[in-house]
Order: structure tokens, then C-alpha cells, then sequence
């Protein structure tokens, strides 16, 4: 019979020395099963490569059946690890229940949300919410990660995030819950004296030969893609990198043209050293939206975040 510590940190049994499963074990395991990979689940948690070697080890002591399969080359969930995965996350989400459960006489919400954005997001989006979340839900822990908005779809669907802010794909997901909070075109961008043209424009560009800088991946990279097809060209890469601020950065260096959102453009330092180029037909804009999927709005903490999210794009 499986237990968890979290019961007995709330209703202590004496005389138990059995060892037992605690929450944060299970919000490890979760994370991993999401990632199926043992770096960055260690660094996202918080924990050393041999400590999360050892919670996993102790759980399928515990559970007695591996719970994952690990080679040199990929980690993968047993049929064992899988049931134990829709285990891990009912007792998770009925924790974070009973925690505020507990909570509704002091009228105070408490547990955890888990948000993941890029850092212009953080800058020109999120500071109201947070600001007014946090005044609103002090005992909330906010976990906060940044990185690739690329990535923040993947962050949702592995459960590493509780609510993205990200540009909405072509093709939604399944129970994707979102609230649009800005569209941004996508703009072509190059050097700051593209062509010996002066700033702003339009120049005849030989999509044969001129250097395209292209996202490894996300979005825009599909969008991009999309277009060289429909105009019958094949671009010139040279280089795929992560992120639009690498695009700028390589942009203002004169490697190339490429491709980012005019949100971001319009928050970089280097905004200045790139300029947008006239190009038809135009991309598709950008739809930036606060994301999550259904079965999370069961978490009170996400169902705030929402009711603030909402007021906030429609005040």
C-alpha cells in the first residue's frame, strides 16, 4: 500500500517508522516524467544530479517496479511509471485541494503556481498580474521561469508550467484554456544599413543569396518556413538559433535578415542597431495569449491567476 507524508505532516500517526513518500518527491517525479530528462529536471527542481538519481530510486523501492527505463540516450516511463504518473498528479492536485480546504476559515489561498514566459513577456506583460496577484495571494509561492517562447508549449503540455504566455499556434491544442492579450506583427528585420539603403527603406532583396538567421524551432520558425514555400524560394540559412534576442543580436551584426515579433523588437536594447524591412507578403501577426489546459483550472491558484488575467486584458 502506497503512502504519502503530506497525511501524516497533517494528521501524525505514532509509532510509524515505515519509510514513506512525501509531496515534493511526488512534484520531482512529476516533473521528470514530464521532461524524460534527469538535467533539467535537476536544475528546474532545484536538486543534484545523484539526489534526484536517489528519489527516484527510493520511490521504486517503494512502488517495487521501475518506474523508468535509462540509457545513454533517452529516459522513457515504464507501464509501471505511467500509472504512477496519473497517481503522482491526483495526489498532488488533492493536496493543493486540501491545503486551501484547510484554508477557506482564514479566507487566505495558499500553495503553489508555476509561470513560464520570455523575459519580454515578464517586462511588458506580466508586471500588472503578478503585482496584483501577489497583493492579492501573499501566501502563494510564484515560481517564475524564462526562456525561449518556443518552448512554452511543451512547458505546459510536460506539466514544468501551471500557465504559459506564448503565441498561439496554428493548430490548438486540445483543452487549451487562453486569454489573447496582444497581437504583434512578425517583421522582417535587417542590419541597420541593409543594402546601403538608408534606415527604413524597402530594398530589393535576392532571397536567393542574401543570409537568413532562422529560429532552430517555435512559431515563427513554422511561419517562416510557410512563407519561402508559398513564394517558391529556398532560403540561405546561416545560422538556426534559440531565442529572438540571438536573431537581433546576429541581425545588428550584419550576418543577416531574419524574423521576430515587433514585441520584442520593441523591447530590446539593440532595436536601434536593426532596421524592419518592407516585405510582401507580410507574416501572419503573432496572437500572444496567457495559456493553460483545463484539468489546471482545478488548482485555485491557477483559477486566480485567470480571474486576474481576464480582468486585467478586458479593464
Amino acid at each position: 500500500m502506497l503512502h504519502c507524508r503530506y497525511c501524516n505532516d497533517i494528521f501524525p500517526k505514532s509509532g510509524e517508522n515505515e519509510q514513506i513518500m512525501n509531496i515534493q518527491e511526488l512534484k520531482i517525479f512529476k516533473h521528470l516524467a514530464g521532461t524524460l530528462h534527469f538535467g533539467r529536471t535537476s536544475q528546474a527542481c532545484h536538486i543534484t544530479p545523484s539526489a534526484l538519481t536517489r528519489t527516484i530510486q527510493r520511490l521504486e523501492e517503494e512502488v517495487g517496479k521501475k518506474l523508468f527505463i535509462r540509457d545513454n540516450r533517452s529516459v522513457s516511463l515504464t507501464q509501471a511509471g505511467q500509472r504512477f504518473r496519473t497517481y503522482a498528479e491526483e495526489t498532488i492536485r488533492n493536496w493543493q485541494q486540501l491545503v486551501n480546504d484547510l484554508s477557506i476559515d482564514e479566507k487566505i489561498l495558499r500553495g503553489e503556481i508555476s509561470l513560464y514566459c520570455s523575459v519580454t513577456a515578464v517586462y511588458s506583460i506580466l508586471p500588472q498580474m503578478l503585482k496584483k496577484y501577489r497583493k492579492l495571494y501573499p501566501e502563494v509561492h510564484i515560481t517564475l521561469q524564462t526562456g525561449d517562447q518556443a518552448n512554452a508549449l511543451e512547458k505546459l503540455h510536460n506539466s514544468e508550467a501551471d500557465v504559459i504566455v506564448a503565441a498561439l499556434p496554428d493548430k490548438l491544442p486540445a483543452q487549451l484554456k487562453f486569454i489573447t492579450v496582444i497581437k504583434t506583427p512578425l517583421l522582417f528585420i535587417g542590419p541597420a544599413h541593409f543594402g546601403n539603403k538608408p534606415a527604413g527603406q524597402d530594398a530589393a532583396i535576392d532571397w536567393h543569396t542574401v543570409p537568413m538567421i532562422m529560429a532552430e524551432k517555435g512559431l515563427g520558425r513554422q511561419r517562416l518556413d510557410s512563407w519561402f514555400k508559398e513564394q517558391g524560394l529556398q532560403p540561405n540559412i546561416y545560422a538556426q538559433v534559440a531565442g529572438n534576442e540571438a536573431i537581433i543580436t546576429m541581425v545588428s551584426l550584419g550576418c543577416g535578415i531574419g524574423v521576430v515579433p515587433q514585441l520584442v523588437l520593441d523591447k530590446s536594447p539593440m532595436r536601434d542597431q536593426v532596421v524592419t524591412l518592407g516585405v510582401n507578403p507580410a507574416l501572419t501577426p503573432f496572437a500572444v495569449s496567457v495559456c493553460t489546459f483545463e484539468k489546471n483550472m482545478a488548482n485555485p491558484t491557477v483559477q486566480a491567476f485567470w480571474q486576474i488575467a481576464e480582468r486585467e486584458v478586458s479593464g
